[in-house]
């Protein structure tokens, strides 16, 4: 009889840290409530977030604190006054202390949540990514954090359509301040990643989708900030080679591949880009410098990268990479495949914590309900990770970064160095030097996290 209740003792002692991580968060809410019972609350909604309950809207959430209405927890969106900017800033200090790392990737990506009606902020007919076709949605643009001891969200941001911030009246109706403009989604994803970096966030890497890397403007304030980046782009994307890399000349990135390989150059190599669900991501890979920086003395280049479904190969997706001259073809397949670390925090956002159950209209309240599922998940994250209980450091090293900023600094060990760099094009007639193949010394610096 007594088996029946019995569990492993590591799975009480993951319960256990699960529930003082969660504790923890929550005490740490108390600095931004001014009164104790909008706190007492607010900590109810963060561990009713966490909890086993089916739905985390208000009536849920409050049924599960013993709350016999739903009003005190529905004020933790609407009417207490604290700053879910705060918060967010909070959060941001938790992930980095206990997951920062100079190796760590920052993911730009978006999700839909899909909406009945016209009032909440920024519902539109839009397409939505959550159901893979235009509906009637809200579309958020978060900033994911990849790390090798886990990933969680770092920020976050509601994406308003030009329908709305050109009807000020409805932008009230919903609680948007009048200050804030249309703005795209790789401006709002810019300010995110821009955020982050200002306040010390380590990152050797900015990683995202097509909607991102096709905005040169995006691109441009990236690389000001000499920070490497691995974006995709549309296969017709415009792109220039200049020497030594090749003749000045304009190219298409489909034009750039197919007059290398044409010329004979060898390229492309097997490689993974990270576990998935199923095991290792593998595909082929191809990397051709295509122009040095601006600043060449400062040793930074432009390139293309390509990748290709070893079965398939007429899938082939195509990206544009700045990085330090010399990089590993391994440390920039690294960057690339981080990316689907967003769509795994969405995924658990969702069916952990609630990150869609909201039912609020208002833009304070989507931004509060977000925050806070945003908190939860990190909570998890780190109290469930690999390596021990929170805060345990491992053993430094000095992997090399492709970022100026984390050159140097010390990182978490990140195992046995991988296979030479196969050879790139270099400095030969014909786009990206296409005529021929200089072998790089170079090594790749870690594995994927």
């Amino acid at each position: 009889m007594a088996s029946r209740g019995c569990r492993c003792a590591s799975e009480v002692d993951l319960a256990a840290g699960c529930a003082r991580e969660v504790e923890d968060a929550a005490a740490r809410l108390r600095g931004h409530f001014r009164r104790p019972e909008a706190w007492d609350h607010a900590r109810d909604y963060l561990r009713g977030l966490l909890a086993e309950v089916e739905r985390k809207n208000g009536w849920q959430l409050a049924e599960r604190a013993g709350y016999g209405h739903p009003r005190g927890i529905q004020r933790v969106l609407d009417r207490y006054l604290w700053d879910a900017e705060a918060v967010r800033d909070d959060l941001r200090r938790y992930v980095v202390a206990h997951l920062g790392d100079p190796r760590a990737v920052l993911v730009v990506d978006e999700t839909g949540f899909p909406k009945q009606g016209a009032h909440s902020a920024g519902v539109a007919r839009q397409y939505c990514g959550t159901l893979g076709k235009r509906a009637n949605c809200q579309v958020g643009v978060f900033l994911g954090y990849a790390a090798p001891k886990g990933h969680a969200g770092l920020d976050r941001a509601l994406y308003l359509p030009q329908e709305w911030t050109d009807d000020r009246s409805r932008c009230r109706a919903a609680g948007i301040p009048d200050a804030v403009p249309f703005r795209t989604k790789p401006q709002l994803a810019l300010a995110m990643v821009e955020r982050a970096l200002d306040a010390g966030v380590p990152a050797a890497w900015v990683v995202a989708d097509e909607v991102y890397g096709n905005d040169g403007k995006f691109r441009r304030a990236l690389e000001a900030r000499d920070q490497a980046y691995v974006v995709a782009v549309r296969r017709d994307y415009p792109v220039s080679t200049w020497p030594p890399f090749g003749p000045p000349a304009p190219w298409t990135v489909t034009a750039v591949v197919a007059a290398a390989l044409a010329a004979g150059a060898t390229a492309w190599a097997r490689r993974s880009c990270g576990e998935g669900a199923q095991g290792p991501r593998v595909y082929d890979w191809a990397y051709f410098p295509v122009r040095p920086a601006v600043r060449d003395e400062e040793g930074w280049v432009h390139a293309v990268l390509v990748r290709r479904h070893p079965r398939r190969p007429d899938e082939v997706a195509f990206y544009l990479v700045y990085a330090p001259t010399g990089t590993a073809l391994e440390e920039v397949v690294r960057a690339a495949g981080a990316r689907w670390t967003i769509e795994d925090t969405f995924k658990q956002a969702k069916g952990l914590v609630g990150l869609d159950h909201y039912e609020v209209r208002s833009w304070r309240g989507w931004h509060r309900h977000v925050t806070l599922a945003l908190l939860a998940l990190a909570t998890l994250t780190v109290a469930t990770r690999p390596g021990g209980r929170p805060g345990r450091r491992p053993a430094p090293s000095t992997s090399r970064s492709p970022s100026r900023r984390s050159a140097g600094s010390s990182s978490a060990s990140c195992g046995p160095p991988s296979a030479p760099r196969p050879p790139s094009p270099r400095s030969l007639p014909g786009p990206a030097g296409a005529a021929g193949t200089n072998a790089s010394p170079r090594s790749a610096t870690s594995v994927a996290a």
